[in-house]
């Protein structure tokens, strides 16, 4: 939704080719996440669901009760109905050909007549194609005269007496009637209708017709020849032509392509071929005006902009709205002054207007119809209603360029004060009730504007100086603290984010600091005094941040600070760094365990100290799965005991264990260590590692090894062949 006239009467486009890029379905869902940056296709609003053709539309219409809109289009040739209160596509249908033109005979779309390309008139009804039958000529309008209940189709060609026809088709009965016979120039090849009998380039025809339904119900035909004939359906007689327009040049072929009656009935409006737009008094034939659309185009559309209720009538000024299918134009009729315009960017079809409202449809070409709202034309339909308040939101927008036209925040629809009469009278602008656009009147009473009103007030009560006078200190120093205090933003960097947060933080505190001085001095002579926020220099922090000098210290992962390293924490010693957590008790019982024997045999000779493991550190996933160990007790809780594993001992950086002094006392150690050792143990060097695999035997009765005993066990097995791998007694086995 984005305005596309900048004028004093902005229109607002909803939906079609000027709010988004079309893009397919398929590529909106896959650049999801690239399109929510884009200003345009995030602003969309999807008034209608699927509002649109797969090609381009015909026509479009609304119901009289406000709640359906049927449009046509093709291609396929198919028919769209909207439940506007729903917002959604109610029913689709094809047709055999594509489609004229059709209108809606009941004040739902249960009923509706549609003039079809290949002569066809065809009635639908929800349950389908209803009633076809065929017309002997082709049509190029369809009206409906609810007086007589017929159906009239001015046609192109002549009849066997060389008049052009518009057939009438009476609904009450079911049989076409008599047509009324329009001159259209003959049958002769000489004549401005040349071959019409037989059909041809310049065939004569009846273009257009128009109905006085609130008034007189007098008829009005208009044909190529550019004359206008008027007919009674009462005695089914001519009353009445107007002659082609007066300044027409020799030999131009000008014809009537639009024609539209006032809610009076005295007004006539008329649209040529060449893009001039005729409005007539049926008491006079001379025009009373005319109005140039400027792309010398033929006229499509022409709607008297007139409200239905009378009140309405009294306050809104009449408007005109004329089209072709380059540009919608509206204009005062009084004196053909242009009040604002509407130009898509593809050609348009047919525009319908919801009454009472601001709201336009378009049939056009290209996949989207359009829609649009002129919020001082009218207020948004009630099936939108919630247009008002997104435009009040754009208007409020002070920096918006396209709210209202670039005009301050909330000059249409914000900033005034409900008055009644009695209160006007008070303030003594009573007399300005009916002579100035200040005062709005609403209900029982007036809109007027708040500065107005704020300075009635003081000249009528002229002991309010000082509320004023403080509220305008307050509005000062309010304005002062909005340009000093600015909210914290998300900091836009890539590394050494605490650093940057530090910085921006310490200046937020500064500038707090400087605001709240002003407020103690007053505030009233600081404000005036202090410098504009377009002056006022930029914050340390961001200067920091957006100077190229230091720019690699955020981008560049070089320029990382690790807060956990020796260098930062001699520097900044009062910094927290999360220190690794030893295990659990759980953890560590699993660990001894696992330990066995071995640990206990290599560590009998020291102190109980030596022997009590340090808390180690807890290990990660990666050392978990690289040495085999099991950090939780479910495996334990399951029943499954632990498998042996491979330990791997130093006997100068065990933790715990107290470091050798000196040589003497290392080999004494040494000592130590190899009489409590068994037999055949190889012997480690000093500051070499030692492998040990230790096996877990299950105990069974009349099997036992004694460890630290002699050359044989209880079976007298040798002790050396027990070293011995065979496949009988393999250890692996026996576990």
């Amino acid at each position: 939704m984005k305005v596309t006239n900048h004028s004093d009467v902005p229109v607002y486009t909803i939906s079609g080719s000027n709010t988004a890029r079309p893009l397919p379905e398929w590529l909106a869902r896959k650049r999801k996440r690239s399109l929510k940056q884009d200003p345009e296709y995030a602003n969309r609003i999807e008034l209608l669901q699927d509002f649109e053709f797969e090609e381009a539309s015909q026509c479009v219409r609304v119901s009289e009760d406000g709640d359906w809109v049927m449009s046509t289009g093709t291609y396929k040739p198919q028919i769209h109905t909207h439940y506007l209160p729903h917002l959604s596509l109610s029913w689709t249908r094809h047709t055999n050909t594509v489609n004229e033109t059709f209108i809606l005979l009941s004040s739902d779309y249960s009923k509706s007549l549609h003039l079809q390309t290949d002569r066809f008139l065809e009635f639908q009804t929800p349950g389908g194609l209803h009633y076809s039958t065929r017309i002997p000529r082709y049509g190029r309008d369809l009206k409906y005269d609810r007086r007589s209940t017929e159906a009239l189709v001015p046609a192109v060609g002549v009849n066997q007496d060389g008049m052009g026809e518009v057939f009438r088709l009476n609904l009450e009965l079911g049989r076409f009637m008599k047509g009324y016979e329009i001159d259209v120039g003959g049958d002769d090849f000489t004549s401005t209708g040349g071959g019409a009998l037989q059909g041809g380039i310049n065939t004569g025809s009846v273009n257009v017709g128009a109905i006085a339904e609130e008034s007189h119900n007098l008829l009005g035909f208009g044909t190529s020849l550019g004359t206008v004939e008027f007919w009674d359906p009462r005695s089914r007689s001519r009353v009445g032509i107007l002659g082609p327009p007066p300044d027409t040049f020799m030999g131009e072929r000008v014809g009537i392509s639009a024609l539209e009656f006032d809610r009076s009935g005295l007004t006539l409006a008329s649209g040529t071929s060449n893009g001039l737009v005729y409005l007539y008094d049926l008491r006079s034939p001379v025009p009373l005006l005319k109005k140039d659309q400027g792309f010398g185009l033929p006229i499509q559309n022409l709607i008297f902009l007139q409200p239905s209720t009378a009140t309405a009538q009294q306050i809104s000024e009449p408007k005109i709205l004329s089209a072709d299918k380059r540009i919608i134009k509206i204009w005062d009729p009084q004196d053909g002054k242009p009040w604002t315009h509407v130009e898509p960017a593809v050609d348009m079809h047919h525009v319908e207007w919801c009454k009472d409202s601001g709201m336009l449809l378009t049939a056009n070409e290209g996949k989207q119809q359009h829609s649009f709202f002129i919020p001082q034309l009218g207020p948004a339909p009630k099936w939108c209603a919630f247009l008002d308040n997104v435009v009040e939101e754009m208007a409020e927008d002070p920096d918006d360029p396209n709210a209202f036209g670039g005009k301050s925040a909330g000059e249409v629809y914000d900033n005034y004060k409900f008055l009644t009469l009695k209160e006007l009278e008070q303030l003594n602008m009573s007399h300005l009730i009916g002579t100035t656009s200040l005062l709005r009147p609403y209900m029982h009473g007036y809109f007027v504007a708040q500065k107005l009103y704020e300075e009635a007030r003081l000249i009528n009560q002229p002991e309010l100086w000082q509320e004023q006078r403080a509220k305008s200190i307050q509005e000062r120093i309010n304005k002062e603290r909005e340009s000093r205090i600015r909210g914290s933003k998300k900091v836009q960097v890539k590394v050494n984010r605490k650093l940057a947060e530090k910085m921006l933080e310490r200046e937020e505190k500064n500038e707090r600091r400087r605001a709240r001085r002003v407020l103690e001095r007053g505030g009233d002579e600081d404000a005036v005094q202090a410098p504009s926020k377009a002056e006022a220099p930029k914050a340390t922090g961001n200067r920091l941040l957006s100077d190229p000098r230091f720019s690699k210290l955020f981008q560049d992962e070089d320029f990382e600070v690790d807060e956990t390293s020796r260098e930062f924490t001699s520097i900044n010693p009062s910094t927290n760094v999360k220190k690794p957590q030893g295990l659990t008790a759980v953890e560590e019982e699993a660990l001894d365990e696992r330990r066995g024997s071995s640990d206990e045999d290599s560590d009998s000779g020291s102190d109980k100290e030596e022997q009590r493991p340090a808390k180690r550190t807890q290990p990660s996933k990666e050392q978990d799965r690289d040495t085999g160990r099991i950090s939780s007790s479910s495996y334990k809780k399951s029943g499954h005991r632990p498998m042996p594993q491979m330990v791997v001992s130093s006997s100068n950086k065990k933790q715990g264990q107290a470091k050798a002094k000196s040589f003497g006392s290392m080999a004494s150690n040494l000592k130590e260590k190899r009489r409590s050792e068994p037999r055949g143990g190889g012997l480690g060097a000093v500051g070499e590692k030692e492998m040990t695999f230790a096996p877990v035997q299950k105990q069974q009765k009349g099997k036992r090894f004694e460890e630290g005993g002699g050359d044989a066990d209880k079976d007298g097995r040798n002790r050396k062949r027990m070293d011995r791998r065979s496949a009988s007694g393999n250890t692996f086995r026996k576990m």
